[in-house]
């Protein structure tokens, strides 16, 4: 089923529906196509890949819980440090806590138990080990969904409207 990145009148994500209900928003005039992949529904209606909404829409802010399997999907399950990708992945802080560095998402990484271990309680500078990306906190609750829809060749028409991914 194709999916389609629905975003708000200031382009930004809001969320990612069916084909059928963009066709439906598209219909009515809710929404205007900004993109689609070529391919049709019929005959003269192309199927849409991101349509943006004529109006705004308010969305109440929801804060994303700093849980272990939300830092392993920001990081893509990869370690941070040599890019292992497998079942055995752990928790680093960049600042030990040993140094006062925190629970947060600026300082969790995802690490590999070789690589945790080797830098055992120094900083990634200090221990020669630079860190392929910099941690932050995920902007949305939409972020894991897009991230999971953006892998790979597909929706390449999303990544323009979508920052970080």
């Amino acid at each position: 089923m194709a999916k389609v990145l629905v975003l708000n009148a200031s382009y930004e994500p809001l969320n990612i529906t069916t084909w059928r209900r963009a066709i439906v928003l598209l219909l009515k005039g809710k929404a205007e196509q900004l993109e689609h992949n070529g391919q049709y529904v019929c005959a003269n209606i192309p199927l849409p890949t991101v349509i943006r909404l004529r109006h705004y829409v308010q969305v109440p802010y929801k804060d994303i819980p700093l849980t272990r399997r939300n830092v392993l999907e920001r990081d893509r399950h990869t370690c941070q440090y040599c890019n292992y990708k497998g079942d055995d992945l752990t928790l680093d802080h960049v600042i030990p806590r040993s140094r006062k560095g925190g629970d947060t998402w600026e300082n969790l990484v995802t690490a590999c138990v070789r690589c945790n271990v080797k830098k055992g309680s120094r900083t990634p500078k200090e221990a020669s080990m630079p860190l392929r990306t910099q941690p932050r906190k995920p902007y949305s609750s939409l972020h894991f969904e897009l991230v999971k829809h953006t892998r790979g060749d597909s929706n390449q028409e999303w990544r323009k409207y979508v920052i970080g991914i």
